[in-house]
């Protein structure tokens, strides 16, 4: 577990935030960041493949794809993209 000092600004599916906190479980599962959501004041976490680095005009990152919102487990994802073709 690591705390971010300051907070690094992130892109999640419920809007900007500031992740807080990053939980590493090792080498075989995703990454946890624990965010603290702009508008709302909500604390969630969120899988490393669920969040972005927020727009960073002085790194060049000029453009950020904003996440989308999990569906749910990986099984059930394969299963609605497979329903959806």
């Amino acid at each position: 577990m690591l705390q971010h000092n300051p907070p690094l600004p992130m892109l999640t599916p419920k809007g900007e935030g500031f992740a807080h906190v990053l939980i590493d479980y090792g080498p075989e599962l995703d990454l946890y960041w624990t965010v603290f959501i702009t508008a709302t004041g909500e604390v969630w976490t969120f899988s490393n493949r669920d969040v972005r680095a927020s727009k960073n005009i002085t790194l060049g990152r000029t453009q950020v794809v904003p996440p989308v919102a999990d569906e749910g487990p990986p099984a059930s994802r394969a299963a609605s993209a497979i329903a959806r073709e």
